[in-house]
């Protein structure tokens, strides 16, 4: 991903908090003449490797397996918040042009397969945990165990490691007052623009 030495930030506890806010990201992996691209949710494990591994699952049935198993290196593309900027917002509209602000971490590696069942349960529920720990009465997979571990066969496990990058791409205005102006109309926005960082 092409980043603007100004916009780059090697911040990884950032990243990782970027991560786990917007777990939902784009798995590309080239292969065999082909680009695969399939959205699933993502679990980090922060503490594993230099930059952390996250994993996931496919449905063995997705071509894209094919890919993992054949060891094809691949992306993980994360989005943020993201929202149009308009020169109305600064000073000088004038002297000023149109922008989009946005968040985006992107995770480069090679997909190790997980076949082996218990590996493969344990990967589920870490990622079933994580995200039930918002639900007042938290589901597990202990409540459906036989079921799930008939599910096991039909699908594929895999955690990619290795370089992690992000861009942060906000004002960047010197003047204090001029940055907080344009926060203050995200704010008054609905949505993803209003969480938007600006710098």
């Amino acid at each position: 991903m092409y980043t603007p030495s100004y916009f780059d930030n090697p911040d990884l506890p950032a990243l990782h908090d970027m991560l786990r806010r917007h777990p939902f990201a784009l798995l590309v992996t080239p292969h065999a003449g082909e680009v695969h691209l399939t959205h699933l949710p993502f679990h980090l494990i922060a503490e594993r490797g230099p930059k952390g591994t996250l994993e996931a699952h496919l449905a063995r049935i997705n071509p894209h397996c094919d890919a993992i198993l054949a060891g094809a290196p691949s992306a993980v593309v994360f989005h943020g918040p993201d929202g149009y900027i308009s020169p109305r917002w600064y000073v000088d509209p004038a002297k000023n042009v149109p922008t989009w602000n946005y968040v985006a971490v992107h995770v480069h590696g090679t997909p190790k397969p997980i076949a082996e069942p218990a590996t493969l349960l344990a990967l589920i529920g870490r990622l079933t945990d994580e995200h039930e720990a918002y639900i007042d009465k938290p589901w597990s997979i202990r409540e459906a165990q036989a079921y799930v571990e008939r599910l096991t066969g039909h699908i594929l496990g895999f955690g990619p490691s290795g370089m992690m990058g992000g861009t942060i791409e906000g004002n960047n205005a010197a003047r204090i007052d001029l940055t907080e102006k344009i926060l203050a109309f995200l704010q008054a926005l609905d949505g993803d623009s209003a969480r938007l960082p600006i710098r």
